[in-house]
């Protein structure tokens, strides 16, 4: 699952930097998803180091409590931690989609590294994400059933791998604010089994107007994830 909506969510790019929580919008839509999987039982929680996947994370938790007999102890993996998007890191994505390096990583993400001292490449964010989950499945076995809260970008990495796709094709998946992502992976091959489930609602569906101060042309993807469908309401991509 992807963290819930903070008050950056689809304005800035966030990264790494500290102190992002969840606003009261996130805190809903983690309520609400957990709430609606609350039934599932869980071998393991796994979540990124930041804020705003630990307060998911929190609601997850909340919401199974008295419900089931064992509610694992979340396990914080930087593995699914945010791809760092070195001096990228605070800035508007309006500002952004004036760099050159934008087209980019809409483009041929592959051939990104973004830059600064504490920038990382998209190819290296996915080869640590997918060893991330790899390994998870190695330690708890394969009838386990476990949660992951990480990011949009990370999230859409590990999609194109599951689906058997080049690293540039990632931008053509969607990944909004708490939707779940179902993946069971077998000896041969993964299957996706839910992509982008934000609640069987029909909103992304409709005719969506112009976000003001929206970056980007229409057929670009939003670098981060974006704030999902309508994120102006408190179920915002919840449903």
């Amino acid at each position: 699952m992807r963290h819930g909506l903070t008050a950056t969510t689809g304005q800035l790019l966030t990264g790494w930097s500290p102190g992002i929580g969840l606003d009261e919008r996130g805190r809903a839509q983690a309520k609400a998803l957990g709430e609606r999987i609350a039934p599932v039982p869980l071998d393991a929680i796994v979540t990124s180091p930041l804020d705003r996947c630990r307060e998911t994370v929190e609601e997850i938790v909340d919401a199974r409590a008295g419900r089931t007999a064992r509610v694992p102890e979340p396990a914080v993996d930087p593995m699914v931690g945010e791809c760092r998007y070195g001096d990228w890191t605070g800035k508007p994505l309006t500002e952004l989609q004036k760099d050159p390096l934008w087209p980019v990583v809409q483009a041929h993400p592959s051939a990104v590294v973004f830059p600064g001292t504490e920038g990382e490449s998209m190819l290296d964010m996915q080869h640590r994400a997918v060893s991330a989950i790899r390994g998870w499945n190695v330690r708890l076995g394969k009838d386990a059933t476990y949660l992951v809260c990480s990011h949009g970008d990370v999230i859409k990495a590990i999609v194109a791998d599951s689906l058997g796709l080049h690293l540039d094709q990632c931008q053509r998946i969607v990944a909004d604010p708490c939707s779940l992502t179902v993946i069971r992976y077998t000896p041969l091959r993964p299957f996706l089994l839910r992509l982008n489930d934000t609640g069987g609602t029909v909103d992304d569906l409709l005719p969506q107007p112009s976000a003001k101060g929206e970056a980007g042309g229409e057929s670009d993807a939003v670098i981060g994830g974006g704030a999902g469908i309508n994120p102006g309401t408190a179920n915002g991509a919840e449903g």
